[in-house]
């Protein structure tokens, strides 16, 4: 069996899906994900065993969009704690100078650590031998390093890259041709929405009204 593990650039995937979303309002819901069932709509169940997948993200500032990001996350891991699993970057301010004659300065929010975190988990499941398909599920081509050290150091292990919706980077297409374009497989979305109320014998977790 080939030992598989997602991973995911959270703000890459969830920005793609915000942005698809604008012109497509149906696509909001699928923000509501079964991530264990979404990737395991890709694979062959005969052929492959998915190992794990992560999901690398940073807490929102905004109370109300970390408590649905809480609710997600918290939702998914009663359907399949034990195959998914959430790491934590931070968001850090960033001054910005506006180019324009105000000159105005002001503050915006910059997500922090997660380009470094996936590239050092990446590396350390190929050291460990704990997988043999690496799929990241990014359009950063900061990770072109990372990956060309995994094919340097790592020839038998196999990497694919799946583009967020509304996201592309002819870079990583080129880095590495085996690609997948997720926007075009708007039905494993559609049949990976979870019920709209999650729950086991201790919580119960309710679908945002926000991403109806």
């Amino acid at each position: 069996m080939v030992r598989t593990i997602f991973y995911f650039d959270g703000f890459n995937f969830y920005n793609g899906l915000k942005d698809k979303s604008e012109n497509s309002p149906k696509w909001k819901s699928y923000y509501w994900l079964d991530f264990t069932k979404f990737c395991n709509s890709f694979l062959n169940q005969y052929t492959h065993i998915l190992v794990n997948v992560n999901y690398f993200t940073a807490p929102p500032s905004n109370s109300e969009k970390r408590s649905r990001q809480l609710t997600l996350f918290n939702a998914n891991k009663i359907i399949e704690g034990n195959k998914f699993t959430i790491i934590n970057g931070n968001y850090q301010d960033k001054q910005v100078k506006c180019n324009a004659d105000c000159k105005k300065v002001f503050y915006t929010q910059e997500e922090k650590r997660t380009d470094v975190a996936i590239a050092t988990k990446m590396l350390s499941d190929c050291f460990l031998d704990t997988v043999d398909l690496l799929i990241l599920v990014s359009a950063d081509s900061d990770q072109i390093p990372s990956l060309r050290a995994i094919n340097n150091l790592f020839p038998k292990k196999k990497i694919k890259i799946y583009f967020p919706p509304k996201r592309y980077s002819d870079e990583l297409q080129k880095t590495c041709r085996d690609v997948i374009k997720l926007e075009d497989n708007e039905s494993k979305f559609s049949i990976s929405v979870m019920p709209n109320i999650v729950t086991n014998s201790i919580k119960t977790y309710t679908k945002p009204t926000d991403w109806a």
